[in-house]
Formats: structure tokens, C-alpha cells, sequence
């Protein structure tokens, strides 16, 4: 075998160069796939509906009924379990932390949008990502195609806007109720005023933090949505493949969150 003058054998190295190479290319041609995917379902905001638009006004209710309103019953409870279980440990470092500054940090800016992706996933996510699998596969789509029905708008837009609406929302909801447990578990644990766990929270919060959450969710959101709809449209007509879609949507779309949302915390706070 050929080598270099320090031993390392080149054929090796042009096999892991090629490697390396293919990855790179892939992963470059399914951003640019998804990139222009995600611009043809963001260009429809710019634009009304030609026809059918109380179909897609429905259609947009629909989704944030399913996504925000029935989520409720599973979003407070677990941002009261989150919010105490974190003010639980920070009350033994009291003395080395501010509550308020911890909570701000923690809940608001890092673990409040990141536990709200990661529900809309877990119901909406796979839910669409279903849903218009079985549409490609059974041709559903071709047919509301030959019936004169955009499917850009009736399924594209109302999961854009109703996801992403609700994730922002549910983000809203997620932090005042993990606020609220934390409020209640300082009060029992250090027999404190009532509110002044509350307060050292609205004193150590400012608007960057506010902003940067929204930004977050509505990422979230968009992300969420774009990545269920692409899986879905693109399942093999085989049903076999349905579950391979909904798996693929559901880890791309926490995987993608997490990166962004460590991008923006640098953004921001760097």
C-alpha cells in the first residue's frame, strides 16, 4: 500500500475524505431542499387565498383548537411540576443564587420554549406528519389537486399558522403556570410574603428576555410545522413508510429546535 512520508496509508485517507465529502453534500442538498420548501409555505402569508377561504379559515381554528386548547390540560400540569421541581433545588443555594435571576434564565429563556417544542412534537408534530403521509400514500393529495383545491393552502397554510400560533401561546401559558408552581413551592418551603418570588422574577426580567423567548417560539413553530408538512409529502407510497415519515419528523424537528435555540441564546447573549 502507497504511503505518505510519515507512514499514514493515502488510500484510507482519500476513502474517509470521500466520506466526509458525501455527508457534507447530502446534508447541504436536504437544507436547500427544505429552505425552498420552507419559502413556498412562508410566501403564502403575503397572499390571500384566491377561493375556499372560509375552508382555510376553519382549517387554521382547527388546528389551533387541537394544538393549543387541548394541550392546556397537559401543558399547566407539567410547568407546575417543572416550575417547582427547579425552585425546589435553587432554594438550597439561596445563598448563592437569586431565585428570580434562576427563573428568568432557566424557565423563561431556555427550558420554557424548548418543553413546549417538545410537546407540539410529540402530539402535533406526528400528527400531521400522519396525517399527510396517509394523504400521499392513498393519492388524496392528487385528488384535492383535480378537484380544484390548492393543497398549499387547505393543508400548508393552516398548519403554518395554526402550529405556530399555538406554540407561542402554549409558551406563554407553560411559563406563567411553571412561574405560579415555583411561587407556591417557595412560599411552603421558606414561608415567604406571598408575591415576593414574583417579584424578584419581574425584577430580574427585561424586555431582551421577553423577546428572545417569542423569537424562539415562533422558530419553534415554523420549524415544527415545515419539517411535519416535508415528511409528509414526501413518504413512499408505501404504508410501511408512514411510521419511517413521523419518526424522521419527529427527531429533525427537536434536533433542528435545539440548534436553533442554542443559536439564538449566542445571538443574543454572547
Amino acid at each position: 500500500m502507497t504511503t505518505n512520508p510519515r507512514g499514514v496509508p493515502l488510500h484510507w485517507i482519500g476513502r474517509v475524505c470521500g466520506y466526509v465529502g458525501r455527508i457534507t453534500f447530502d446534508l447541504v442538498g436536504k437544507a436547500c431542499v427544505r429552505a425552498a420548501f420552507t419559502l413556498r409555505i412562508m410566501a403564502l402569508l403575503t397572499r390571500r387565498p384566491p377561493y375556499g377561504r372560509e375552508a382555510v379559515k376553519r382549517a387554521v381554528v382547527e388546528q389551533i383548537y387541537f394544538t393549543a386548547v387541548q394541550a392546556l390540560s397537559l401543558i399547566v400540569p407539567l410547568a407546575l411540576l417543572v416550575g417547582s421541581a427547579m425552585i425546589i433545588q435553587f432554594t438550597k443555594l439561596s445563598g448563592e443564587f437569586e431565585l428570580g435571576k434562576a427563573a428568568v434564565i432557566l424557565i423563561i429563556r431556555e427550558i420554557g420554549p424548548l418543553i413546549t417544542a417538545l410537546v407540539v412534537i410529540l402530539r402535533s408534530a406526528t400528527a400531521v406528519t400522519a396525517e399527510i403521509s396517509c394523504m400521499t400514500v392513498f393519492n388524496e393529495i392528487e385528488a384535492l389537486e383535480m378537484a380544484g383545491v390548492d393543497p398549499m393552502w387547505v393543508l400548508s397554510f393552516s398548519r403554518l399558522t395554526g402550529i405556530t400560533s399555538a406554540v407561542v401561546c402554549l409558551f406563554v401559558v407553560f411559563d406563567l403556570a411553571a412561574l405560579c408552581g415555583g411561587q407556591m413551592v417557595t412560599w411552603v418551603t421558606t414561608h415567604q410574603v406571598s408575591g415576593t418570588f414574583l417579584f424578584q422574577v419581574a425584577r430580574a426580567i427585561n424586555g431582551t428576555d421577553l423577546v428572545v423567548s417569542l423569537v424562539k417560539a415562533t422558530l419553534f413553530g415554523l420549524i415544527i410545522t415545515v419539517v411535519s408538512l416535508f415528511h409528509g409529502y414526501t413518504t413512499s407510497h408505501k404504508v410501511s413508510r408512514i411510521p419511517v415519515s413521523v419518526s424522521n419528523a419527529s427527531v429533525e424537528s427537536f434536533f433542528v429546535c435545539m440548534i436553533v435555540n442554542v443559536f439564538v441564546s449566542l445571538v443574543f447573549y454572547q
